[in-house]
């Protein structure tokens, strides 16, 4: 029997992958628990096992004492004398005990036993396997589907792929081979718990490394990789080695390579771009496949402002602002993107506020109700003017000692109120010098109209004093030419005279004559 035990024991070693000892270590704990329904709960029991014959012997701790209070630990001398030979008073006597014997409910506890430990065991070696894995890839095959989450036979251990590591496009079936990055290895109630996703940025890098000899030999690094899953992939590498392309050697010939992980990854782009310590090469390189205009850094607000051409502008945002959110992501840097012609607008409306003054930097003084304490203070951290107040957050005004929450709030507040009452006040003077400006264009223009008609009036004037003018000096030369023959004829004769008279009498007088 002893040798089938140890039979047995070689088995589920092979087949579990448990240390022998763990297994021999389940059975004297199953053997124990079983004689502790004969012994008592509290009795001290030892066992002992020899791996070489497969033997066991099983002992009972019992004290020597004058009276005995607790059976189960205890024993008189005349009880101890059946066992050893002139026992005396707190000696400790081994008890042999006959396992051989047991039942069949002290049997089957002892198997429960061993069953647990063995599982134990079990859980035990498969948390050593994969803590230590974590970051890697792991390739299984789908063991079943329950309500969403996929569970992967991975060998020696059942990984765990939850719906929200899954993409959405990815259906997997029963039996199906699925390669997977191992998120988190951790322990739970029922066993180690192995996370597995497919949606994690790691999962490129490591299929990278799969394909491309150069990354996996270190000569090429991924510095950094950003993904949006079933949708695109950002990845930044350098070359270590100045012979060799990063993004050559990731692509491979005529894409060979990155093409294999397009593959894997069901469709997705993936986007390979050289990494550079300058922030502005790389977010130019980052927005590609758009042309920039030019790029502007704040590094106190940790912000990128991008200017794109306006046909540019579409692409360098991307189909729903997935490509400016991967670049954001990427760089770790807050990125507004804008048109050229909307930064043009921009610098022009600054360059007017400018000019009217309200660009300008105003002291802390002009600020009403600011004491020159609280403007000292914040000058002393930093904060020399009513702009840089109304941008500086309460939360970082309360960290200056002497100012509270309530008075940071309010003086935000007031810089804001004090910014916006300049603002308004520009905005209506700009209003009325273009008022002004476009009334003198008015009175400029009917002026000219005016003008223009009172020397089409002159115009037309003079025409008409020149057309008599010119009749008259006529009249003048045929009158100077004629005047012989008048001079000659200057006395009428009688009849004439009389035709004249004749003319001239009145009509009254005429109509009396006819009468």
């Amino acid at each position: 029997m002893n040798q089938e035990l140890m039979l047995v024991l070689g088995q589920i070693e092979r087949e579990k992958g448990i240390d022998q000892e763990v297994l021999i270590e389940a059975v004297k704990s199953a053997v124990v628990s079983a004689s502790r329904k004969y012994y008592g709960a509290t009795a001290d029991i030892e066992a002992t096992f020899d791996s070489e014959n497969g033997s066991m012997e099983l002992f009972c701790h019992k004290t020597v004492v004058d009276e005995v209070v607790d059976p189960d630990l205890e024993l008189s001398v005349e009880e101890a004398a059946a066992f050893k030979e002139k026992p005396a008073v707190g000696e400790v006597v081994d008890i042999r005990i006959p396992y051989e014997e047991f039942g069949r409910i002290a049997a089957q506890t002892a198997k429960q036993v061993i069953i647990q430990r063995v599982r134990e065991g079990e859980r035990e070696m498969i948390y050593n396997e994969y803590k230590d894995r974590e970051g890697e890839l792991i390739n299984g095959s789908v063991s079943r589907v329950e309500k969403g989450t996929i569970y992967v036979d991975m060998g020696k251990g059942e990984g765990v792929l939850p719906r929200r590591e899954q993409v959405f496009r990815e259906v997997y079936r029963r039996s199906d081979r699925i390669r997977a990055y191992l998120l988190e290895v951790r322990q739970a109630i029922r066993g180690p718990q192995i996370i597995l996703s497919r949606t994690h940025p790691g999962l490129v890098i490591r299929l990278f490394e799969i394909e491309v000899p150069e990354i996996y030999e270190g000569i090429v690094e991924i510095k950094a990789a950003v993904r949006e899953p079933s949708g695109r992939t950002k990845i930044a590498v350098v070359s270590h080695d100045r012979d060799v392309d990063p993004v050559g050697a990731c692509v491979g010939m005529r894409g060979s390579r990155v093409q294999a992980i397009v593959q894997e990854l069901r469709g997705e782009k993936i986007d390979i771009i050289p990494w550079s310590d300058d922030s502005q090469v790389l977010a130019a390189s980052a927005l590609s496949p758009a042309k920039i205009s030019r790029i502007i850094l704040n590094e106190e607000g940790n912000a990128i402002t991008v200017v794109a051409p306006d046909d540019q502008l579409s692409l360098a945002i991307g189909k729903g602002g997935q490509n400016v959110r991967l670049a954001a992501k990427l760089l770790k840097w807050r990125i507004d993107i804008k048109g050229e012609t909307q930064y043009q607008a921009e610098q022009l409306e600054k360059a007017s506020l400018v000019l009217s003054g309200v660009g300008a930097k105003t002291p802390l003084t002009d600020l009403v109700g600011l004491g020159p304490r609280t403007a000292e203070l914040l000058q002393e951290h930093g904060i020399r003017d009513v702009q840089k107040l109304a941008e500086t957050s309460a939360e970082k005004l309360v960290e200056i000692p002497g100012i509270g929450q309530k008075i940071a709030e309010a003086l935000v507040q007031r810089a804001a109120s004090f910014l916006k009452e300049l603002e308004e006040e520009a905005a209506a003077e700009k209003e009325s010098q273009e008022g002004a400006e476009s009334a003198a264009e008015e009175e400029g223009g009917e002026e000219v109209a005016a003008a223009e008609e009172s020397s089409s009036e002159e115009q037309t004037g003079e025409e008409s004093d020149e057309g008599p003018k010119e009749m008259e000096s006529e009249e003048a030369e045929t009158g100077s030419a004629e005047a012989p023959e008048d001079t000659v004829d200057a006395e009428p004769t009688s009849q004439d005279a009389g035709d004249t008279a004749q003319e001239e009498t009145p009509p009254a007088e005429a109509a009396e004559k006819e009468g």
